[in-house]
Protein backbone atom coordinates (compact mmCIF):
# COMPACT_ATOMS: atom_id res chain seq x y z
CA UNK A 1 0.00 0.00 0.00
CA UNK A 2 1.05 3.10 -0.57
CA UNK A 3 0.33 4.93 2.54
CA UNK A 4 1.27 8.33 1.53
CA UNK A 5 -1.15 8.55 -1.37
CA UNK A 6 -3.89 6.28 -0.15
CA UNK A 7 -7.20 7.93 0.67
CA UNK A 8 -7.84 8.29 4.30
CA UNK A 9 -10.54 5.71 4.75
CA UNK A 10 -8.06 3.09 2.84
CA UNK A 11 -5.12 3.96 5.48
CA UNK A 12 -7.44 3.78 8.27
CA UNK A 13 -8.57 0.28 6.91
CA UNK A 14 -4.92 -0.44 6.76
CA UNK A 15 -3.82 0.40 10.03
CA UNK A 16 -6.47 -1.49 11.96
CA UNK A 17 -6.21 -4.67 9.44
CA UNK A 18 -2.39 -4.65 10.17
CA UNK A 19 -1.77 -3.07 13.28
CA UNK A 20 -4.81 -3.13 15.73
CA UNK A 21 -5.54 -7.04 14.79
CA UNK A 22 -1.90 -7.98 15.23
CA UNK A 23 -1.71 -6.62 18.45
CA UNK A 24 -4.85 -7.72 19.84
CA UNK A 25 -3.77 -11.30 18.28
CA UNK A 26 -0.09 -10.75 19.61
CA UNK A 27 -0.45 -9.46 23.43
CA UNK A 28 -2.73 -11.76 24.92
CA UNK A 29 -0.68 -14.75 24.58
CA UNK A 30 2.47 -13.16 25.17
CA UNK A 31 1.46 -11.47 28.64
CA UNK A 32 0.39 -15.45 29.35
CA UNK A 33 3.84 -16.78 28.45
CA UNK A 34 5.03 -13.67 30.64
CA UNK A 35 3.26 -15.26 33.50
CA UNK A 36 4.21 -18.71 33.32
CA UNK A 37 8.12 -18.00 32.85
CA UNK A 38 7.80 -15.53 35.77
CA UNK A 39 6.36 -18.57 37.76
CA UNK A 40 8.32 -21.58 36.71
CA UNK A 41 12.02 -19.56 36.52
CA UNK A 42 11.07 -17.31 39.23
CA UNK A 43 14.61 -16.80 41.03
CA UNK A 44 16.83 -17.85 38.10
CA UNK A 45 19.55 -15.02 36.50
CA UNK A 46 17.53 -12.93 34.06
CA UNK A 47 13.90 -13.84 34.98
CA UNK A 48 11.77 -10.90 33.89
CA UNK A 49 9.86 -10.32 37.49
CA UNK A 50 7.48 -7.49 36.93
CA UNK A 51 6.84 -8.39 33.02
CA UNK A 52 3.61 -9.84 33.33
CA UNK A 53 2.66 -6.54 35.41
CA UNK A 54 3.83 -4.34 32.65
CA UNK A 55 2.40 -6.04 29.83
CA UNK A 56 -0.97 -6.30 31.31
CA UNK A 57 -1.21 -2.42 32.30
CA UNK A 58 0.04 -2.16 28.72
CA UNK A 59 -2.47 -4.24 26.93
CA UNK A 60 -5.20 -2.10 28.57
CA UNK A 61 -4.31 0.89 27.48
CA UNK A 62 -3.25 -0.23 24.17
CA UNK A 63 -7.01 -1.36 24.26
CA UNK A 64 -8.27 1.95 25.40
CA UNK A 65 -6.00 3.24 23.14
CA UNK A 66 -7.26 1.31 20.04
CA UNK A 67 -11.01 1.78 20.74
CA UNK A 68 -11.09 5.49 20.80
CA UNK A 69 -9.27 5.36 17.37
CA UNK A 70 -11.58 3.01 16.37
CA UNK A 71 -14.93 4.61 17.82
CA UNK A 72 -14.04 8.16 17.34
CA UNK A 73 -11.33 9.63 15.41
CA UNK A 74 -10.96 6.95 12.87
CA UNK A 75 -14.82 7.13 12.03
CA UNK A 76 -14.06 11.55 11.77
CA UNK A 77 -11.64 10.43 9.20
CA UNK A 78 -13.58 8.42 7.05
CA UNK A 79 -16.62 10.68 6.70
CA UNK A 80 -13.61 13.38 5.67
CA UNK A 81 -13.35 15.20 8.63
CA UNK A 82 -9.58 16.83 8.35
CA UNK A 83 -7.77 20.49 9.71
CA UNK A 84 -9.00 21.75 13.02
CA UNK A 85 -12.07 19.34 13.45
CA UNK A 86 -9.20 16.54 14.01
CA UNK A 87 -7.01 18.41 15.79
CA UNK A 88 -7.18 17.94 19.28
CA UNK A 89 -8.53 13.85 19.12
CA UNK A 90 -4.80 13.52 16.46
CA UNK A 91 -2.80 15.17 19.66
CA UNK A 92 -4.50 13.12 22.14
CA UNK A 93 -4.02 10.15 19.82
CA UNK A 94 -0.34 10.99 19.78
CA UNK A 95 0.42 11.84 23.70
CA UNK A 96 -0.86 8.47 24.26
CA UNK A 97 1.82 6.73 21.43
CA UNK A 98 4.40 8.72 23.69
CA UNK A 99 3.06 7.01 26.75
CA UNK A 100 3.37 3.40 24.75
CA UNK A 101 7.10 3.84 24.13
CA UNK A 102 7.46 4.86 27.61
CA UNK A 103 5.94 1.30 28.22
CA UNK A 104 8.68 -0.14 25.49
CA UNK A 105 11.38 0.78 27.61
CA UNK A 106 10.11 -0.48 30.98
CA UNK A 107 9.71 -4.05 28.92
CA UNK A 108 12.82 -3.95 27.47
CA UNK A 109 14.53 -2.43 30.99
CA UNK A 110 12.98 -5.75 32.75
CA UNK A 111 13.83 -7.88 29.84
CA UNK A 112 17.96 -7.20 29.97
CA UNK A 113 16.94 -5.14 25.67
CA UNK A 114 15.21 -8.64 25.00
CA UNK A 115 18.49 -10.23 25.06
CA UNK A 116 17.05 -14.23 25.26
CA UNK A 117 19.46 -15.52 28.28
CA UNK A 118 21.12 -19.05 27.48
CA UNK A 119 19.65 -20.80 29.78
CA UNK A 120 16.31 -19.55 28.68
CA UNK A 121 13.33 -22.48 27.76
CA UNK A 122 11.14 -22.23 24.52
CA UNK A 123 8.33 -19.76 25.98
CA UNK A 124 10.83 -17.87 27.26
CA UNK A 125 12.64 -17.67 24.22
CA UNK A 126 9.12 -16.91 22.11
CA UNK A 127 8.09 -14.73 24.67
CA UNK A 128 10.98 -12.15 23.82
CA UNK A 129 10.84 -13.27 20.19
CA UNK A 130 7.35 -11.92 20.56
CA UNK A 131 7.77 -8.69 22.47
CA UNK A 132 10.56 -8.14 19.57
CA UNK A 133 7.97 -8.22 17.07
CA UNK A 134 5.58 -6.22 18.93
CA UNK A 135 7.87 -3.69 19.65
CA UNK A 136 8.81 -3.18 15.91
CA UNK A 137 5.37 -3.58 14.70
CA UNK A 138 3.93 -0.94 16.91
CA UNK A 139 7.09 1.49 16.41
CA UNK A 140 6.06 0.99 12.79
CA UNK A 141 2.65 1.86 14.10
CA UNK A 142 3.42 4.80 15.39
CA UNK A 143 5.39 6.45 12.97
CA UNK A 144 2.35 5.78 10.75
CA UNK A 145 -0.21 7.46 12.23
CA UNK A 146 2.16 10.19 13.92
CA UNK A 147 4.04 11.16 10.44
CA UNK A 148 1.51 10.07 8.11
CA UNK A 149 -1.89 9.72 9.60
CA UNK A 150 -2.02 12.77 11.46
CA UNK A 151 -0.51 15.61 9.42
CA UNK A 152 -2.55 14.54 6.21
CA UNK A 153 -5.89 14.20 8.64
CA UNK A 154 -4.70 17.84 9.68
CA UNK A 155 -4.11 19.20 6.46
Amino acid sequence: MDTLHAPLGELVDHIIARYHEGLRRDLPPLIAAARKVERVHAGKPAVPVGLTDELEVFWAEIQSHMQKEEQVLFPMLRRGACGPQVYVPARVMESEHDIHVEHLARIRQLTGHLEIPAHACATWTALYRGLQHVEAELMQHIHLENHVLFPRARG
